[in-house]
């Protein structure tokens, strides 16, 4: 089984826990399909959140998905909460950086992809709220292309042209495409794992359109990250309870850590 730690990261009002919300429910992880503006969310537990109706603390969620594992994080997208946005990628494994249909890419959205690159956290894209957009999304792929890469691909339409684009990202993979005219599904894995390529999913997440396909194909094109076997931990989150215990959030990259284990 495969076994990562996922970022979910946003400008405000993209749609980031909607999209949270709608990838726990299709798992089964909830029962119950909440929604932010209702106050119901499942990650939106804080009473604070509820009123804004933004996130803004780090809150993480585990579910199980095509024989995957995944450990997700949903972040803060308001600029005011970046911090805590921020202290999450030293732990991640992946990102998936969700865009607003309607407004294409903001500010923050190009502020948290440079933190992506500056900590080399492989990425997916999801653009929201499509069923609501004014935008096609040939317009919208020029605007990812032009803001953030050029190696932004759309992942919805996989085809011959597709293939021979990525093809071109190095030489193996266009010598494999000459001979074979296709790519396998390992290589492409590889190549988002490097950052060589970033697949761009399309989609509305409060009318549940694409998700099942983007959470799919984003189970399809991961990998385990492989850590040593000494026991190492980042903490990313240090929170108290309801008791005003102290609580230590942390990632295990390494090893085994046991209860009453001294570290």
């Amino acid at each position: 089984m495969k076994n990562i730690v996922l970022g979910i990261l946003a400008h405000v009002d993209a749609g980031k826990t909607t999209l949270t919300e709608s990838m726990l429910y299709l798992s089964g992880a909830i029962r119950k399909y909440g929604r932010v503006d209702h106050g119901d969310a499942f990650l939106d537990y804080n009473n604070q959140e509820r009123d804004r109706g933004i996130t803004i603390f780090s809150k993480q969620a585990v579910f199980e998905y095509n024989d995957c594992k995944i450990t997700l994080i949903d972040t803060p997208g308001h600029v005011d909460f970046s911090t805590e946005m921020e202290r999450t990628l030293q732990v991640l494994d992946y990102a998936i950086l969700v865009i607003n249909g309607l407004d294409g890419v903001q500010a923050h959205s190009e502020t948290i992809w440079h933190l992506l690159k500056h900590y080399q956290i492989p990425t997916f894209v999801f653009v929201n709220k499509m069923d609501i957009s004014l935008k096609d999304k040939h317009e919208l792929m020029e605007d990812l292309k032009n803001n953030f890469s050029e190696q932004c691909y759309d992942f919805d339409n996989i085809d011959t042209d597709f293939f021979e684009n990525v093809a071109l990202n190095s030489e193996n993979l266009l010598d494999y495409y000459l001979k074979h005219q296709t790519l396998e599904d390992n290589m492409l894995v590889d190549e988002i794992a490097k950052r060589n390529i970033f697949p761009v999913y399309f989609g509305s997440a409060l009318k549940m359109s694409g998700i099942e396909h983007f959470l799919g194909q984003f189970t399809k094109y991961i990998a385990t990250k492989e850590y040593p076997e000494d026991f190492g931990a980042r903490v990313y989150k240090i929170s108290h309870d309801d008791q005003g215990n102290r609580l230590t959030h942390l990632k295990i990259t390494g090893g085994l850590l046991k209860v009453k284990s001294l570290i």
